[in-house]
């Protein structure tokens, strides 16, 4: 699988190039355009739930391949992130746009049960190989945090960092409103060394 990507940042769409018999999970609806000859089955029954957006659909390449164009429901860019095997990365639950099926979804992370206290947070964790493509409210900014160096990240912003990156939640404002499940009240500290990924408009 190999992604393409053209109309960025403002209204990115993301080209999938598959090869014969390969498969490709993407959020419902957000299908542009494919070469002729690609299935579509929608799991609707015992599928992954992409927060809110229902069971992703799977398109299939047929024997001579084939390529689908995604377009997300909102205006941004698109974003091809590679995983290699070894790092794990964490990435926003709005975010997901499509995954081959080197790619997997860590239901249950203990770092982020941890993280959110055993509650059902705002992130979700992805290891594999392969590109995870995700959608981005805006133009996608990469923080490279050195060793002992701290960032702080409103969770609106946050895209995506690596197991290698520290991270602590922790409340804005302790008398505040508070929401694990959106981010709202909150604040990201991120400790080097690493890269964390955040967009330039924050999701809605």
């Amino acid at each position: 699988m190999q992604v393409h990507t053209r109309h960025t940042p403002a209204f990115g769409v993301a080209r999938v190039s598959l090869a014969a018999g390969e498969a490709v999970q993407a959020v419902p609806d957000t299908l542009l355009a494919s070469s002729f000859g690609v299935t579509e089955v929608s799991q609707s029954r015992g599928g992954l739930r992409t927060h809110g957006k229902g069971a992703p659909t799977v398109f299939t390449a047929p024997k001579d391949g084939g390529w689908v164009d995604l377009a997300p429901a909102d205006p941004g860019d698109v974003y091809p992130l590679e995983l290699d095997g070894r790092t794990g990365w964490n990435v926003a639950k709005l975010a997901f746009l499509a995954r081959p099926s080197t790619v997997r979804v860590d239901h249950g992370w203990q770092a982020l049960q941890a993280l959110f206290g055993g509650d059902g947070g705002f992130l979700e964790h992805y290891s594999g190989t392969g590109p995870l493509v995700l959608a981005c409210a805006g133009p996608v900014d990469a923080f490279k945090i050195e060793a002992g160096e701290l960032i702080t990240v409103r969770p609106q912003y946050l895209l995506a960092y690596p197991d290698t990156v520290q991270c602590r939640l922790r409340a804005v404002d302790p008398s505040g409103p508070q929401s694990i499940r959106t981010g709202e009240g909150l604040a990201l500290d991120f400790a080097g060394p690493g890269t964390v990924l955040v967009q330039a408009r924050k999701s809605r």
